[in-house]
């Protein structure tokens, strides 16, 4: 243990003074942020063959994928499941992969589709033959359904703070604009992440998509790659027709969400653009009634961190998401939270999608505590605290938003709203013209 704090310190050393060097697209350099939060580093302990690192994420229409990662590289990428306790009566084989990062070598990764599964029920599984026996619940099939959404999580006290209260009440699917580990390409961070939420991220859907500190190059190389996510959180692009593992959608219930590339080609000719316009088009609203949007890079801010960032990209795809009819978009990336009106083209829109920041999940970097004033007509609530969010859908029409700020023994409820999805309204459902997607 006592070594495990001495390579915490060393770690934190080195991100401190050379993260400015390394991953940080677009970085602020006049904005001064916080003293960083130490490490919280969580080492294996256990032997070479057992599981570690094992989240699930929904993979199309009743299966979920199991992700695992062992040292021994001979492990089986196989899940044992059912719905008693060691009790397993289907077993299903998968895909592995590994992948080397200068003097990192990684564990095998094993990634397992299950299903078909029932909505709303608990299953036991088993991974690669050997280890703990974990559970999860799957999503209901309609409403109500309950979103946990953070962004900026990283691995500190402020995350453990995040993670336990998210645990305090039960949700059906996590949502991640972006940033996990804050590793910058420290692999090792990559592993210590994994095994920091393994007891959240076992039990539920973790949905996420990339920020700029997953993000792997070097000032000598202009290229940019996501190797270490890429092969550690597969998400359901191929399930969703996305080339990319850094842009996909999903449906759980009745809501249709769309997790967008903050850092990969977004122009109208780009392969995301295509693939968004498509996927937009093929969305059901008598199915799916809800929509959401979920990004790294804000499109609406007013802290002076990473101020205007994503203006290119909402030049590029705000249309789309208007025209679609989209509820509510979340994006992470600057470290506070805050919710606005509905928004289109910069003025407040009744039928635009409700933009709300929430890069507060408790990352090492500290909180961006710097507004512009006087705050925006735009800006609902404003403020630069951890914590984490709840959108409920209740049914067809109805939502509830609240934001939980992280205090010492319990979250407290700092920002909540009830609202109704714009096509419930006459106005944008038969007097506003949408045009063609």
């Amino acid at each position: 243990m006592k070594m495990m704090k001495i390579f915490g310190l060393l770690i934190s050393f080195s991100l401190f003074f050379l993260s400015p060097f390394v991953c940080q697209a677009n970085y602020d350099s006049n904005f001064t942020r916080p003293p960083p939060r130490p490490l919280f580093i969580v080492s294996h302990g256990r032997p070479k063959f057992h599981p570690q690192q094992v989240h699930i994420s929904l993979a199309g229409k009743d299966h979920m994928r199991v992700t695992y990662t062992t040292d021994d590289m001979h492990v089986a990428s196989m899940v044992e499941y059912g719905k008693h306790p060691k009790k397993y009566d289907k077993k299903t084989a998968g895909e592995s992969t590994s992948y080397r990062y200068f003097f990192y070598n990684s564990g095998k990764i094993h990634h397992v589709k299950i299903g078909p599964l029932q909505p709303n029920t608990k299953y036991y599984y088993r991974c690669g033959g050997h280890g703990d026996e974990f559970s999860f619940k799957t999503p209901p099939s309609k409403f109500p359904i309950e979103f946990a959404v953070a962004g900026d999580l990283g691995q500190t006290d402020w995350t453990l703070s995040t993670l336990d209260q998210m645990r305090k009440r039960d949700f059906d699917v996590f949502l991640l604009p972006g940033d996990l580990s804050y590793a910058d390409t420290h692999q090792p961070l990559w592993d210590s992440f994994g095994r920091l939420l393994e007891t959240l991220a076992s039990t539920r859907p973790w949905m996420v998509t990339e920020g700029n500190h997953e993000i792997e190059s070097f000032p000598i190389n202009d290229h940019i790659s996501f190797t270490s996510y890429n092969a550690r959180w597969l998400m359901p692009h191929a399930e969703s027709l996305s080339h990319s593992n850094l842009y996909y959608s999903f449906d759980v219930a009745g809501v249709h969400t769309v997790m967008l590339g903050s850092y990969t080609p977004y122009d109208s000719h780009s392969d995301q653009y295509q693939w968004l316009q498509a996927d937009l088009r093929k969305v059901d609203r008598k199915k799916t009634p809800w929509l959401v949007v979920v990004m790294h890079m804000p499109w609406y801010s007013t802290n002076k961190a990473h101020y205007g960032e994503g203006e290119k990209m909402r030049n590029a795809l705000e249309s789309l998401l208007y025209r679609a009819q989209v509820d509510v978009v979340f994006a992470g990336h600057v470290h506070t939270y805050e919710r606005f009106k509905p928004i289109y083209n910069k003025k407040a829109d009744p039928c635009g999608p409700m933009y709300i920041t929430i890069g507060d999940g408790g990352n090492r970097e500290g909180l961006a505590l710097r507004f512009k004033k006087p705050q925006s007509p735009l800006s609902v609530f404003r403020e630069s605290s951890f914590g984490h969010g709840r959108l409920r859908i209740i049914d067809h029409k109805r939502a509830h938003w609240s934001w939980h700020r992280n205090n010492d023994e319990m979250s407290f409820i700092a920002d909540e709203v009830s609202f109704e999805s714009p096509r419930a309204s006459s106005h944008c459902r038969s007097n506003r013209f949408r045009g063609e997607i």
